[in-house]
């Protein structure tokens, strides 16, 4: 029997030795390792906090210690010690576990997260809470080394005080973020693993000038001088100045060194960071070799560690987004590209190798990435693309307004992964965007429905002279097959003609209307499909025109209902005056979607080519109006 079939809380965990703990670390990775390679999933950064996870479930008593993962993507351990190893194989999967931490999964779990840099300000209220209210534990926010290039953890330990007691900051540093972490935090940090012993100096002397007789004024001068000197080889003195007790750097994976650090912290009267190294992948040598691949893995095979085939030949949008931006800055020097830590996933991998200077990552920094990209058009002197995920720009939403839009700054903003992220999440669905962006003034706003769309809008749009989104999910397409044509800003286009019933789609939504319309022709029914391709502006004149000859309206769109294309459409129609129409809005409903496979998710929403054509049905009635011109 293996001692992981044993284990089913943390409170197993404590009275097994460091060598059963090693063995259930082998056991926990392998565990992982099979069904990564299933379902795909957060491979590379889970296989590096193995023993730090089990050290950490060791010492502390979860849930009553609030331990707090920032992100969160590196919880499977964490999962499997809390009493769900026997779903793990469900992780990421249609009403499986989330792959992030999920309060309704498990009270070891108390946020749901998945966006960087929200540790460090959850704990801090948790904490000040706690204080508050005479309780006693511990929390204790696990922080990547990324995490330092977030501005909030910044904010969070400007406010941190030097009196807030069992307040533990795991520091886990594997110098990555996604992609290798960039910026001066990363050079402190490599400052600290290169000076070690300054740390454990000053902390002899310090403990030798509290027994001097001559009482705390001389201990006081003493430590001036310390940390003077500590400051000159090394830069634990800054994280000292937020009130912290720095410890480290500590091996990651030495489960008895990590166990004796946190027992002899835990009557310490100052929050307490420790700083530990671990490596990204350890365990599998294909990850440690390939950590950024190895990131967000797909489906491999386990015994080489090699990713399995996928599933389309077809190119996704990211991809001919990453080709696309390479080939027109052959042809422009003055293209720059700006992206917060998702230069891999965005496909611009190839753009920063060939183009270091012109390829700027700047961590996970996304308000610095979008006023940045501000500053960068100020002059007019390079054209700017900000590469981002469309669920990392709610982060961005007052810098985009403020630095971009109200100065009406010609920033081309890529927006990767509009629409469902479907193994990930709500904390990851690309569905909020177009209503917050439809709400700014100088703001374009467009979707491609393929590869060939895509392109030409990125060739176009540099031309529009505003601040201009152009959103696409990370999903296979057509790729471009015939020339590129420059598009007209807030021009759509007519699929399919028909009469009586409109169906206005966005983006790659425009296939699944293709596929209703068909299915619509079995029942004597002849719809105009509508691809608006600028949800802002939108294409009034064009919609005008076709309401000439209908009077049944669809909206369809893989985004939130309630503010995005439809909500668009609705308005203009009270706008122009349109009062005799029916009009039937499909998309996200108001409620956050949780994880699954993407047609599991599709089909619950509603969304397929079958159950959008039944909504239609079961919504109009299809009787012939004598004359369409009366619905104005």
């Amino acid at each position: 029997m293996t001692i992981l079939s044993k284990i089913h809380s943390p409170k197993d965990l404590k009275s097994l030795s460091v060598e059963e703990l090693t063995r259930l670390s082998q056991e926990i990775r392998q565990r992982i390792i099979d069904v990564m390679s299933k379902n795909g999933g957060h491979l590379a950064s889970n296989l590096g906090v193995v023993e730090l996870t089990l050290a950490l479930h060791k010492v502390f008593d979860s849930p009553t210690d609030k331990m707090m993962w920032d992100v969160s993507h590196q919880t499977y351990v964490h999962k499997i010690l809390t009493g769900r190893n026997d779903r793990f194989d469900t992780i990421r999967q249609y009403e499986g576990l989330c792959g992030f931490s999920h309060p309704n999964e498990s009270p070891h779990d108390h946020f749901h997260a998945g966006h960087a840099g929200t540790a460090m300000s959850l704990s801090l209220g948790v904490a000040k809470t706690r204080d508050l209210n005479d309780e006693d534990f511990y929390v204790i926010p696990v922080i990547g080394d990324a995490t330092l290039t977030c501005g909030m953890s910044l904010e969070a330990l400007n406010n941190l005080g030097r009196d807030r007691k069992k307040f533990v900051i795991i520091l886990n540093d594997n110098r990555m973020s996604i992609s290798k972490n960039v910026g001066n935090i990363t050079k402190i940090l490599s400052r600290l693993i290169s000076n070690p012993r300054m740390h454990r100096m000053h902390h002899k002397v310090d403990r030798f000038l509290e027994k001097i007789p001559l009482g705390k004024s001389i201990t006081r001068q003493g430590r001036k001088f310390i940390r003077s000197l500590k400051n000159y080889f090394s830069s634990a003195a800054l994280l000292e100045f937020f009130g912290l007790s720095y410890i480290g750097p500590i091996n990651g994976h030495d489960i008895q060194s990590l166990i004796e650090i946190f027992e002899g912290i835990k009557d310490s009267d100052n929050p307490v960071l420790i700083h530990v190294c671990t490596n990204k992948g350890h365990g599998m040598n294909e990850a440690v070799k390939s950590p950024v691949t190895h990131h967000g893995a797909k489906p491999f095979d386990k015994v080489t560690g090699k990713f399995l085939p996928a599933s389309s030949k077809k190119p996704t949008f990211p991809k001919i987004f990453g080709k696309q931006i390479l080939e027109m800055a052959d042809q422009d020097p003055s293209i720059v590209v700006v992206t917060p830590a998702m230069s891999y996933g965005s496909c611009l991998d190839a753009f920063f190798e060939k183009y270091p200077d012109r390829g700027m990552d700047v961590g996970i920094a996304e308000s610095h990435a979008v006023t940045f990209s501000g500053g960068l058009a100020y002059r007019k002197k390079s054209k700017v693309v900000c590469s981002i995920y469309a669920t990392f720009l709610h982060r961005g939403l007052d810098n985009l307004f403020h630095d971009v839009c109200l100065q009406k700054l010609p920033v081309v903003f890529a927006l990767d992964r509009g629409g469902l992220s479907a193994a990930d999440g709500s904390t990851h669905h690309g569905i909020y965007d177009i209503s917050f962006m439809n709400a700014m003034p100088n703001m374009v706003i467009s979707q491609p429905r393929d590869g060939q769309l895509l392109r030409e809008l990125l060739q176009s749009a540099f031309s529009y002279g505003h601040p201009t989104a152009i959103r696409y999910p990370n999903m296979a397409t057509e790729d471009a097959t015939q020339p590129l044509q420059l598009r007209e800003c807030g021009k759509g286009e007519i699929l399919a003609e028909g009469r009586g019933l409109l169906i206005i789609s966005l983006g790659h939504m425009n296939k699944t209307a293709m596929e209703v319309r068909e299915s619509l022709l079995d029942q004597g029914i002849t719809a105009t499909v509508m691809d608006p391709i600028f949800v802002k502006p939108f294409d009034y004149e064009l919609l005008n025109k076709l309401m000439l000859t209908h009077n049944q309206i669809v909206t369809l769109e893989e985004h939130s209902v309630t503010s995005g294309l439809g909500s668009v459409v609705n308005n203009a129609l009270v706008q122009q005056g349109f009062s005799g129409c029916e009009i039937l809005n499909l998309g996200i409903p108001e409620r956050f979607i949780e994880h699954g496979d993407y047609a599991s998710v599709i089909d619950e929403l509603g969304l397929t080519p079958e159950k959008v054509t039944n909504r239609i049905l079961e919504h109009f009635s299809f009787a012939e109006v004598e004359n369409l011109s009366e619905v104005r």
